[in-house]
């Protein structure tokens, strides 16, 4: 099974538009998709997106999905495993890397400085 988004050439994202906040995540977090429709109703299709945390923005409860994740850390930090008030998790800057298969816990997530995120979720279509 492929994973169709269409044709797009090398073109210039526009980074001031068309930015909003996902459903249970907090204002301080936003995303921009930049490619493909992910249906998690239906459970299919794929997207890719960026995500972007506003400074001291942090998430308080762990998120689990049925689809694939992939994510790098493009640019600022990101903190992995903070608890409901923000405290605490590991520290990972720039250029880091995970991938996660459906029905996996990860987060809370928090940025002391801000952070851009290119994410990529897919569902494999194999089931």
């Amino acid at each position: 099974m492929g994973f169709d988004k269409g044709h797009k050439e090398f073109h210039r994202l526009e980074m001031q538009t068309a930015w909003h906040t996902p459903a249970g995540y907090p204002a301080g977090i936003q995303q921009k998709i930049i490619a493909g429709d992910l249906d998690e109703k239906n459970k299919r299709g794929n997207r890719t997106r960026l995500l972007k945390f506003v400074p001291g923005t942090y998430t308080t409860k762990p998120f689990v999905h049925e689809y694939w994740e992939e994510v790098f850390l493009v640019s600022g930090d990101l903190i992995v495993g903070n608890d409901e008030n923000g405290k605490g998790g590991e520290k990972f800057e720039g250029y880091t890397y995970a991938v996660r298969p459906p029905g996996v816990y990860h987060g809370p997530f928090k940025s002391e400085n801000g952070c851009l995120l290119l994410e990529t979720h897919f569902y494999d279509g194999s089931k």
